[in-house]
């Protein structure tokens, strides 16, 4: 009797454990779905004037691409205190005149700066995504607006610089 236990147990683990296995392996066949190309190319071209906006100090790259209602925090590394100051809040009006100055004097960016764009999600009207420049990363919500994409929530952070 403890046999067939032991047996039934046994068989009842493994079929548990490869079912399991095969979960897995779907949900990863799920991540890897494909994209509407013109939809993806959107999300990337709304990011992208996004950080050519700051570089090449072009605020119409930022209303072009930002939505009005746009929601924007962040965490900005202070490094006389080695300390984040967090929640600094954004509107779009100051993104708009902080893009006419940022890099005026060429002196934050250059033809060199990175502008690394990770995009996680695209939907049909909602779209996720990671930028990763100069000053630090900016993770996006980006939303379908009138047929355009529109970035409407960016969660930022700066890296800390080595002493």
């Amino acid at each position: 009797m403890k046999n067939q236990n032991y047996f039934f147990l046994t068989t009842l683990f493994s079929i548990l454990l490869f079912s399991s296995c095969t979960t897995q392996k779907e949900e990863k066949e799920i991540i890897k779905k494909e994209y509407n190309q013109e939809d993806f190319k959107g999300v990337e071209n709304a990011i992208l004037n996004y950080v050519e906006a700051l570089y090449l100090v072009d605020s119409t790259k930022i209303i072009k691409s930002v939505d009005p209602k746009l929601r924007k925090i962040g965490f900005w590394y202070h490094p006389k205190e080695k300390a984040y100051r967090d929640n600094l809040e954004m509107t779009h009006e100051q993104l708009v005149r902080l893009a006419a100055r940022w890099n005026s004097d060429s002196d934050q960016a250059d033809e060199n700066s990175p502008k690394k764009i990770e995009i996680f999600d695209v939907n049909s009207k909602t779209a996720s995504a990671k930028l990763t420049a100069v000053w630090g990363i900016d993770l996006f919500h980006l939303a379908k607006v009138d047929n355009q994409w529109k970035i409407v929530n960016v969660i930022w952070q700066s890296q800390p610089k080595a002493d």
